[in-house]
């Protein structure tokens, strides 16, 4: 599996995470429908909060939240990292390790096109389209770092990557 790690810095309005890398796991799984599969693969390592669905076609990002998402089926571009990010081609296989902060936004997709999401433990997601106040980007950059990669666990790449 080829896992990328890329930092964004600040895009506009778009905090991203200046401490933390986004990774980018490349064929986590070999078929068209790995839904369920990443499903229990985020639960087995920890992960709550399992969600269905797509990826909103404006650009967000969550400061209470580090937020993994699976590409269960179909295929899609994904901005990465604010309005000035990296568009992303992702397909069914396909993983990406958001750290809070980092924008992110649907900029098409196929019509199959399904993302299981989660998070760590007693962090959840709250979307923000807005430049955070002071106080909010401190309160992300005090956010407790997941005990677990959603995708290896204990010997992940985030655990090298984030510690």
């Amino acid at each position: 599996m080829d896992v990328q790690e890329i930092i964004f810095e600040k895009s506009d309005w778009v905090p991203n995470n200046r401490w933390l890398p986004v990774l980018y796991y490349r064929s986590v799984f070999l078929t068209e429908n790995g839904t369920e599969e990443f499903a229990r693969l985020f639960t087995s390592h920890g992960w709550q909060g399992v969600w269905r669905n797509g990826v909103f076609d404006y650009q967000h990002y969550h400061l209470g939240a580090h937020e993994v998402l699976g590409i269960g089926k179909g295929q899609a571009k994904l901005l990465i990292g604010g309005p000035s990010g990296m568009a992303f081609d992702v397909k069914a296989g396909d993983c990406i390790l958001l750290p809070a902060g980092t924008g992110h936004m649907n900029l098409g997709a196929s019509l199959d096109f399904e993302v299981v999401g989660a998070y760590p433990p007693k962090q959840y997601a709250d979307i923000q389209t807005s430049a955070p106040s002071k106080e909010a980007a401190e309160t992300m950059a005090k956010l407790l770092l997941p005990e677990n990669d959603p995708v290896q666990g204990a010997v992940g790449p985030m655990m090298k990557a984030w510690w």
